[in-house]
């Protein structure tokens, strides 16, 4: 097993999903609640990563973030480096690649709110920003865990992005998937075995969390109606 792999795979995933989290509840409740004529635009962008071969995001963000572009030569001298081939890079990427992932659940829980609801704490005087907090999140924490679990689970199983922008170097770009293709690559196969093993229990895993959530919502629900 690629311990330092394994760490750098772990960070760049719990980054990915924080990022993602702050970014997609404001935008997911802006497209369900708003009515610009410029929201499909905005859906059909934040869904592109879905159809779009991950070695074309890739490359066009290896170009943006390069130094032989005006945008890459602007952050060259901004931060004093190329963000290209670099962890810092390699997060910007992650976050566009599986934004989707993360926007897609909060879009269809926000959804499924009853406005009534949301009507009745603004009657009573509450402000949009609290009734967000207050009566939207506590009815979507399904669709919030959701968004997590697949933000993460996606952000550690990254390959075309990863390769294409990060490079394959030890310590700063090199994560699980990447350490597995290079092992398949030596012909050592028990050390690859582990680590698609472990990527298989992973998103086992998660997906095991996001399928019995709402049973054991429902279980819990029937156990509140017995003891009232």
């Amino acid at each position: 097993m690629d311990f330092e792999a394994l760490w750098l795979t772990l960070r760049l995933a719990v980054g990915t999903t924080a990022i993602l989290l702050a970014i997609s509840l404001p935008l997911a409740w802006w497209i369900t609640r708003g009515h610009s004529a410029g929201r499909a635009l905005v859906q059909a962008v934040v869904a592109l990563p879905l159809v779009l071969p991950p070695t074309v995001l890739g490359y066009y963000l290896l170009i943006t973030m390069g130094p032989l572009t005006a945008p890459g030569r602007l952050l060259v001298r901004l931060l004093g480096h190329p963000l290209a081939f670099s962890f810092s890079g390699l997060l910007i990427g992650s976050v566009l690649y599986s934004l989707p992932f993360a926007v897609q659940p909060l879009v269809a829980g926000f959804s499924s709110v009853d406005r009534a609801y949301v009507e009745a704490a603004a009657g009573l005087g509450a402000s949009p920003w609290r009734t967000f907090w207050s009566v939207v999140l506590p009815l979507t924490r399904t669709s919030l865990l959701t968004s997590a679990v697949l933000a993460f689970t996606h952000t550690v199983g990254e390959f075309g992005v990863v390769l294409m922008l990060g490079g394959n170097i030890p310590g700063a770009t090199r994560t699980l998937s990447i350490s597995l293709y290079d092992q398949v690559q030596d012909f050592n196969y028990a050390a690859a075995n582990r680590t698609a093993l472990l990527l298989l229990v992973v998103s086992l895993v998660a997906l095991l969390v996001i399928y019995l959530l709402p049973s054991l919502r429902k279980m819990d629900g029937r156990q509140a109606d017995i003891v009232r």
